[in-house]
């Protein structure tokens, strides 16, 4: 028979001191190395996130104010290069029916960052600029495409009638409409015969005057610049611009440059930021022929970041044209923690354009 072998009794060994100090201290490492890396990870889609809405915002901002100064001057089938100019520049806060009528001719007009500013807007950033767009909506009133819950204002026709109680009149007041009353809407089609009130009526398009602005807050008290709009609208059977929009939050300076016609020819003479004052202009009759001849705006949007960048400081020097003086017109250093940056654009007004060329 063979022996039986002696069970061999091993003796269970743990980890010793040194080795599970070295294992603590390597966890702690690995922990903190994750720690940072998930620190500085969202440090870093923070900061993307912030330059995002900024891009966003100054984008979105010189688009909208874009789009809103292409249309300028349109007012549908009516020409308005026959309308005599206005005495002097009017004031854009101005609500009646026969004020609106008057300013027609101006399809925009500004005030630079140091003029009084309009008493129907409040709140405006000092040292900004603002710019007043007058239209009528591309869409005929009632059209499917055109919005049923568009707020109630006033309403334009053009006439297309050339008899002698409409285009053939020597009143300029005969050639259009411009009321808040549809009753008062007598404009009339070609259709119309040498009579009085014949042929049918003419399509009416929603007037629009919009002031635009940059506030210190977007809500009262919140410290949030924003890029903000005055509307003309009929409300409680009165015309007014109560109604104030906000657009774009982070809009921190609006800066503008007008591209006058010198000429007569649809073309740019020369850019200014004060067109009431340009070529030695001092009466007031002059600064509104300066206005009617606008034909270009060149827009200077500064835009900042939503909130602070830890650790940033903001040093910089942002080019926003030219002054009304011809120096170069310039906003910071800021010395804060936001982070900026300057959209730019040239619109050309094509409705004013087209009516001077040949």
């Amino acid at each position: 028979m063979m022996a039986a072998q002696p069970l061999l009794h091993r003796r269970t060994a743990g980890f010793s001191l040194p080795e599970l100090l070295v294992s603590v201290t390597m966890g702690l490492l690995i922990v903190i190395a994750m720690v940072t890396l998930f620190f500085h990870n969202s440090r870093a889609q923070a900061e993307i996130e912030r330059a995002n809405r900024q891009i966003e915002s100054g984008r979105y901002a010189v688009d909208l104010l874009s789009n809103d100064l292409r249309n300028a001057g349109f007012y549908g089938e009516f020409d308005p290069t026959l309308l005599p100019d206005p005495a002097a520049v009017p004031d854009p806060c101005a609500a009646t029916l026969a004020a609106l009528k008057a300013m027609l001719p101006l399809h925009v007009q500004g005030f630079d960052d140091d003029d009084a500013r309009p008493s129907c807007v409040s709140d405006v950033r000092p040292g900004t600029a603002l710019i007043v767009v007058r239209h009528t909506r591309a869409c005929v009133s009632g059209d499917p495409n055109c919005s049923a819950n568009d707020p109630a204002g006033p309403l334009f026709q053009a006439s297309l009638c050339d008899n002698a109680s409409e285009l053939g009149s020597a009143n300029p007041a005969d050639w259009y409409a411009l009321d808040v009353d549809p009753a008062q809407l007598t404009r009339h089609q070609r259709d119309c015969t040498t009579a009085a009130g014949s042929g049918t009526l003419a399509v009416t398009r929603r007037f629009q005057t919009h002031i635009y602005f940059v506030a210190n807050n977007d809500v009262a008290g919140d410290g949030i610049p924003t890029l903000k709009r005055a509307e003309l609208r009929y409300t409680d059977g009165q015309l007014d611009f109560g109604t104030i929009v906000p657009l774009v939050e982070g809009v921190e300076n609006l800066q503008f440059e007008y591209g006058i016609d010198t000429h007569g020819d649809g073309t740019v003479g020369l850019y200014t930021s004060a067109p009431a004052s340009a070529n030695g202009c001092a009466a007031p009759a002059c600064a509104a022929a300066n206005w009617r001849n606008v034909v270009a705006v060149r827009l200077h949007v500064l835009a900042r970041s939503p909130s602070a960048t830890p650790g940033y400081v903001d040093t910089k020097t942002y080019s926003l044209g030219t002054a009304a003086d011809g120096s170069a017109r310039t906003a910071g250093p800021f010395n804060n923690g936001y982070k900026r940056h300057v959209f730019q654009t040239l619109v050309t007004l094509a409705n004013p354009v087209g009516r001077k060329q040949p």
